[in-house]
């Protein structure tokens, strides 16, 4: 899947709330998953298409959110329900999110970044020769890291 059909099925899912939307909020949602994961398309994975559509409908649904902080409530109408009602959306669709990066840490490391997902090693700078003798202080020190 490609930045152009998950803007196509970013709006087909969002129905009637794409007329609050521009075309610049569906970019910069895909732009904002894209940085969250840090996935790069084409989205080859139905695993990580699925994830980035859902990770960049939560960013609408955050922009859309922003958008209604501003509504009041004026005697007995209470129009903040739309901020709330985002807000618990948006609160149930990252503790997902959470759940699935916990249960599949493998799908969100790339090959080249390997360290990311098993940490790196760091010596405790002491080296001892192969007959076990004390290395540490001599001024050749060398610790291996094999």
């Amino acid at each position: 899947m490609d930045i152009d059909a998950l803007i196509e099925l970013l709006q087909q899912e969002v129905k009637s709330l794409t007329r609050y939307l521009a075309m610049e909020d569906y970019e910069n949602s895909v732009a904002d998953a894209i940085r969250e994961t840090g996935w790069r398309p084409p989205f080859s994975t139905d695993f990580r298409a699925y994830w980035i559509k859902q990770r960049a409908k939560r960013h609408i649904f955050f922009y859309l959110m922003s958008e209604s902080a501003h509504k009041f409530k004026f005697e007995q109408i209470n129009l903040q329900h739309r901020f709330e009602h985002y807000y618990k959306l948006i609160q149930t669709m990252d503790t997902a999110f959470m759940e699935a990066k916990e249960e599949f840490p493998d799908e969100f490391v790339d090959a080249d970044n390997i360290s990311a997902m098993f940490g790196s090693k760091i010596d405790a700078g002491f080296s001892y020769s192969p007959a076990g003798e004390d290395t540490t202080y001599f001024d050749d020190n060398f610790v291996s890291h094999t």
